[in-house]
């Protein structure tokens, strides 16, 4: 604890571009500050920058330093935040990710209302379908629909999930449906891509038959963004696999149809996943607990709309 006045002045001069403004807002001389940043790289044995003479550029182990820099003082402003204002309070900035179409339609309505309860929480919302580094990105929170095995962080299991196939009565009016996967290749077909490849893999279960159809990459449309393929799904022009979670609104407003219901795909349930040694504030806890107590009624809501529209 001794230099937690250098390690402040370290971020500080990251997130200003420049050591002279950091030592201003700290209220530090240009020498002061110059001497304390020699300083603390001399106690690490590393250093944090690479100068130039107009500005300094974080090394690369300048920038893995940073990251646990921020969530170290993040946990220590945080904990004198709960001594002053009560070890239950609720206040503060919340860095949550998601996927791009589920934080859209329904993961920001969720915020807002439990920002109505906790009025002195704000938001921090990073959207991608891409999983998103925790500690990279400083998140606090991200909510997915699939997890890779990693065992530094923790994941709590939100709700039950899988895709469907889906497209839209016009589309259906117009191509009909296939009966089996085998048909899949006699209509037009819309993939999600990411950094981890194309996801054209379809996997299948019906009672004991299992099949699996790859998707011509040639013959699909294509996209990084989960909200996009659903809204071409929506306007006719082609068939996606989509989270049950992110076409709802659309299947209770008959903008979608779910095609071969019977066919069934691997589950994805959809997690909250955090850092396994990250302090966790009382707003995260709080807005967890929002969360569990969220998807626990509107999957009770999802289950009859299914079982209304004769999917189950």
């Amino acid at each position: 604890m001794d230099n937690l006045g250098d390690i402040r002045l370290f971020v500080e001069t990251a997130n200003l571009g420049g050591l002279s403004a950091a030592g201003r807002r700290l209220g530090l001389s240009p020498a002061a500050a110059s001497a304390r940043l020699v300083k603390l790289e001399a106690e690490l044995n590393t250093r944090l920058f690479e100068r130039t003479t107009r500005q300094l550029r974080l090394t690369e182990e300048g920038s893995l330093y940073l990251a646990h820099c921020i969530q170290a003082l993040a946990a220590l402003d945080d904990a004198r935040a709960a001594l002053l204002a009560g070890r239950t309070a609720v206040m503060g900035k919340i860095r949550i990710a998601a996927t791009s179409d589920f934080g859209r339609r329904m993961l920001k309505k969720w915020l807002d209302e439990f920002g109505e309860l906790y009025p002195q929480v704000q938001f921090a919302l990073v959207l991608a379908d891409s999983l998103s580094n925790l500690l990279q990105d400083d998140l606090d929170l991200a909510i997915r629909f699939d997890v890779p095995p990693d065992s530094s962080m923790v994941a709590r299991k939100l709700a039950p999930n899988r895709r469907v196939l889906c497209a839209s009565p016009s589309f259906i009016a117009t191509h009909g449906v296939p009966a089996n996967p085998g048909e899949l290749d006699k209509f037009q077909c819309i993939v999600l891509c990411s950094t981890n490849g194309i996801a054209n893999e379809w996997r299948f279960t019906q009672g004991q038959l299992s099949e699996t159809y790859v998707v011509p990459s040639a013959l699909a449309r294509e996209t990084n963004d989960g909200a996009v393929a659903r809204e071409w799904a929506v306007e006719g022009k082609g068939i996606a696999m989509k989270s049950l979670w992110d076409i709802q609104e659309d299947l209770r407003s008959d903008r979608l149809c779910i095609v071969m219901p019977e066919w069934r795909t691997p589950e994805l349930p959809v997690h909250a996943m955090y850092q396994r040694s990250r302090y966790m504030a009382p707003r995260v806890r709080a807005l967890l607990d929002f969360l569990i107590a969220r998807f626990a009624d509107e999957n009770t809501a999802l289950e009859s709309l299914l079982l209304s529209k004769g999917y189950i």
